[in-house]
């Protein structure tokens, strides 16, 4: 696990909201602070979708970033800055397999919970913190250094600052 201070935030902040910066990635919660607090959960609700419904359009557990972002971006947009916004991304399931098939062959990716980058905005700072989850005990930290610095790679190649 790492903690990342953004540098430049307003180039993240349209990535996250205006752009497809993050829009690969699900959502497991968000929270939005601004006259009001309000969370939305990014699982889906079974029943909602038919059983076609979901198949043709690939939803899975929880919603992607892109089908969210619009909602979030109508509570924090205007003219005052949102006192605070707490995102949590998951790697979909796909991308794990691959990612874990790529840097630790010796896990199968079913042992791996989730690869999650949570984004907070408060006190007027950007921070992206990495994490995580196994289904098995392991003490190889390989997985989790190579998802940290994964993250760095992944916003270094999007030109976003940070220390």
């Amino acid at each position: 696990m790492v903690a990342l201070k953004i540098e430049e935030q307003k180039i993240f902040t349209e990535g996250l909201f205006l752009g497809e910066l993050f829009d690969s990635f699900l959502v497991t919660e968000a929270f939005m602070v601004t006259l009001n607090s309000l969370t939305k959960h990014g699982r889906v609700r079974q029943g909602y979708y038919s059983d076609e419904e979901l198949e043709e359009n690939g939803i899975g557990e929880f919603s992607a970033w892109k089908t969210i972002k619009p909602f979030c971006f109508s509570l924090i947009k205007g003219k005052r800055l949102p006192e605070s916004f707490h995102i949590v991304f998951l790697l979909p399931p796909e991308s794990k397999e691959r990612f874990v098939k790529r840097c630790v062959p010796d896990i199968a990716p079913e042992q791996v919970g989730g690869l999650y980058l949570n984004v907070r905005y408060e006190k007027d700072e950007i921070t992206c913190v990495t994490g995580t989850s196994m289904n098995l005990f392991t003490m190889d930290k390989t997985l989790e250094r190579e998802w940290d610095e994964s993250v760095k790679q992944f916003l270094k190649k999007n030109g976003i600052a940070f220390y």
